[in-house]
């Protein structure tokens, strides 16, 4: 496969560049196996519709053709489990969890990784994707299989983790 370049100009990003160096949806590290591509995600219904409406030109526009958007305000409904699950940037900022490269944080790492970039941040993130597998374990405790009410702030969190706590 011939390296693509892409140029990144959002409203977090203005001139970042970086290589498409791998198959689309292919070719994945072994520790990372995503449950839900980033079009599932987004089309399930994740960060509350807020997370990618300024930067939908740099992804396939199949992405967003059945994703519940909402780019005014993250609108939790739209949420698949309707719940807030997530913190806001700063709080991801002042952990210091967020790298240059990917200033939304771990679901646009994924989204480019996803497309076939490779960067010196995949194992810290592939790290990080791992360590929610702690929520898992906690609906397997304290829930019975299928029971979707059964702690949904937990589950969403695992979608946003592109994990899906559905058969769970």
């Amino acid at each position: 496969m011939k390296p693509k370049e892409i140029t990144v100009n959002d409203r977090m990003q203005q001139g970042y560049c970086y290589l498409l160096s791998k198959p689309t949806g292919r070719c994945f590290h072994p520790d990372f196996s995503p449950e839900r591509t980033p079009q599932q995600m987004l089309q399930m219904g994740v960060f509350g519709g807020k997370y990618m409406t300024d930067c939908r030109q740099e992804f396939p526009e199949s992405w967003f053709r059945s994703a519940k958007l909402s780019p005014s305000h993250a609108d939790f409904e739209l949420n698949y489990f309707k719940v807030r699950a997530s913190k806001p940037l700063s709080y991801w900022i002042e952990k210091g969890w967020i790298w240059d490269q990917d200033p939304r944080g771990w679901f646009q790492w994924y989204c480019r990784y996803y497309m076939g970039r490779r960067s010196e941040d995949d194992l810290r993130q592939i790290k990080r994707w791992k360590g929610m597998t702690r929520h898992i374990a906690q609906l397997k405790k304290h829930c019975c299989k299928g029971d979707l009410r059964c702690r949904p702030i937990q589950r969403q969190a695992l979608l946003h983790w592109a994990y899906d706590s559905r058969n769970i």
